[in-house]
């Protein structure tokens, strides 16, 4: 039986890229049977783009803002998604929502971390919406993307208690470490084949 090609990855992101390095980190130690083709921030100077550099990882920057349009900034990331031939596209905080044309040309085949358990908190700010609920538990979710806003289906989620003490900075880091763990163990589970591309 042969073992299973890699996943062929490409990552958007928007900021510092913590759990873009999570993904590589577990690639380069050889516990993630993926390779990450290319990493497109939509903002320049993001961080997360030198941690691609620093892999030999090709980084590009695709501002959206030089585009009349949402549906025109899609074609360009998908036109240069295709060129670097990936197979999944990971979505690592990027703050766009897509449009049906990018949905369409990935087709269940696109992933997003989110700090909340789903469908609670969904959107910005959602530590900061637990701690102003005042839950005691609170995490993080995989899900795939859909048309809405932290809407599609949950693949797999991870609780993170919410103590008496925290704030939002305490409470956000635990759950981005949260967040490096189980990104990682669900692209493990997709490159296994027990996660296949969704079908709506």
């Amino acid at each position: 039986m042969t073992a299973p090609s890699p996943l062929s990855l490409g990552v958007l992101v928007s900021g510092v890229g913590s759990n873009l390095q999570a993904i590589l980190d577990a690639v380069g130690a050889g516990t993630l049977n993926a390779q990450v083709k290319v990493v497109i921030a939509n903002r320049a100077g993001a961080p997360a783009l030198d941690r691609a550099r620093r892999a030999d990882i090709r980084a590009l920057t695709i501002p959206h803002t030089e585009f009349s349009s949402r549906e025109a900034f899609d074609r360009a990331l998908v036109s240069a998604l295709r060129e670097a031939e990936v197979n999944w596209v990971v979505l690592a905080g990027f703050m766009r929502v897509l449009t049906p044309e990018f949905l369409a040309a990935f087709a269940g085949r696109i992933i997003n971390i989110h700090p909340s358990l789903l469908p609670a908190f969904p959107g910005v700010d959602a530590a900061k919406q637990a701690l102003a609920y005042g839950v005691k538990l609170t995490g993080c979710t995989v899900h795939f993307v859909d048309r809405g806003v932290d809407s599609g289906k949950i693949i797999a989620q991870r609780a993170v208690p919410v103590e008496t003490s925290d704030d939002l900075s305490s409470l956000s880091a635990r759950i981005h470490a949260a967040e490096h763990e189980l990104f990682v163990d669900v692209l493990r589970e997709i490159a296994a084949g027990r996660v296949v591309p969704f079908e709506a």
